[in-house]
């Protein structure tokens, strides 16, 4: 039997405050004004920084991606580079040239580095031989995480890859302290360790909630660990686990991402991706007010993730949902099905790993 105390021990080290997520509250009765329309909705559109680069990348040129990544190490923008890290490696996957030849002409480049070592695990990950893979691009997560010491985000790569390895507890928990000496709040070094933590890896739903709601609490109000909670209980909803949480822990989660959210002005892309995941939740919650407004948050910028753990055209469900809750709230609210995993028979996709 795993032991999860154990397996806690090494992410306990954040200070824990007296501080609360608000009590549950519904927002008030909404229309459906203000949403765009279907053909307007745009599916994981980049911002105003990374979209340029993306263009240049398609080009075959590479010298504007490594102006942004080293403008963003330069300034500690830690999340922004995670995130772009992310989706300049989905691009690589398709079209891998540029970055090649950017190798080519800068292999000790810590951006080209970072990006390699995000490639390498994305491809590695959707193998069935996926540890094996992992296992074999080792040196290349070791090399991004060797050429700049401030970094984090070679440490978020290193922590997925090491629940993909099936790596022990204690291993992963060195990494952990690793990534915490370098950015003690950030976002995706915290997801990988939630995720490592999850029923369906090596920990439970409740540990996830206690790791998660312990985060929260010890980061500052502008960090988008206030979000993670609502992460936790969206994983319950995807993995079907919600029944194990209780509900009222699950509402207190979305309370937390709903006052995150609203820090953000509406229709922007970077807050996107946290308000598609909140919906989902808030869905599961039967709050189709509260998901009504989430959405207007959301304006034209509908993520991928989540809704391509359950269904093969994000989008389209992302629409679908979307309807289905303007109708609920026109007609009073009445009940749904919790989610649409019957998009794809239930089966989560590995996009978000």
């Amino acid at each position: 039997m795993v032991d999860t105390m154990a397996l806690l021990h090494p992410f306990n080290r954040a200070a824990r405050t007296a501080r609360s997520a608000p009590r549950h509250r519904s927002a008030p009765p909404a229309d459906a004004s203000g949403l765009p329309a279907d053909d307007e909705v745009l599916l994981d559109a980049p911002d105003d920084r990374l979209g340029p680069t993306l263009v240049a990348a398609a080009d075959g040129e590479y010298a504007p991606v490594s102006a942004l990544l080293a403008a963003t190490r330069a300034r500690a923008e830690w999340e922004y580079r995670d995130r772009y890290a992310r989706r300049l490696s989905a691009f690589a996957r398709a079209r891998v040239e540029w970055l090649e030849r950017w190798y080519a002409d800068a292999p000790q480049d810590p951006d080209v580095l970072l990006l390699r070592a995000q490639l390498a695990v994305d491809r590695a990950w959707d193998s069935p031989a996926r540890a094996e893979l992992l296992r074999e691009v080792s040196s290349l997560v070791t090399a991004a995480a060797r050429a700049n010491d401030r970094d984090p985000v070679p440490w978020r790569i290193a922590l997925d890859h090491a629940r993909g390895t099936g790596a022990g507890h204690k291993y992963f928990g060195e990494l952990w302290e690793a990534a915490l000496r370098r950015a003690p709040h950030h976002y995706g070094c915290h997801v990988a360790a939630l995720r490592y933590l999850a029923a369906s890896w090596q920990g439970s739903y409740r540990e996830c909630f206690d790791f998660a709601d312990r985060a929260a609490q010890d980061a500052p109000d502008d960090s988008l660990l206030q979000a993670l909670p609502s992460r936790a209980a969206l994983a319950c909803f995807t993995g079907g686990a919600d029944a194990a949480v209780p509900r009222e822990r699950l509402h207190r989660a979305a309370d937390r991402a709903i006052a995150f959210s609203a820090r953000f002005p509406a229709a922007t892309p970077w807050p996107a991706e946290i308000r598609n995941k909140l919906t989902y939740v808030l869905v599961g919650l039967e709050r189709w007010q509260d998901a009504l407004g989430q959405l207007r948050l959301i304006g034209p910028y509908a993520t991928s993730f989540p809704w391509d753990q359950l269904s093969d055209d994000p989008l389209a469900l992302f629409l679908k949902v979307r309807a289905d809750v303007v109708g609920r709230c026109r007609a009073g609210a009445g009940p749904v099905p919790r989610d649409p995993r019957s998009e794809r028979g239930g089966r989560v996709g590995s996009g978000d790993h």
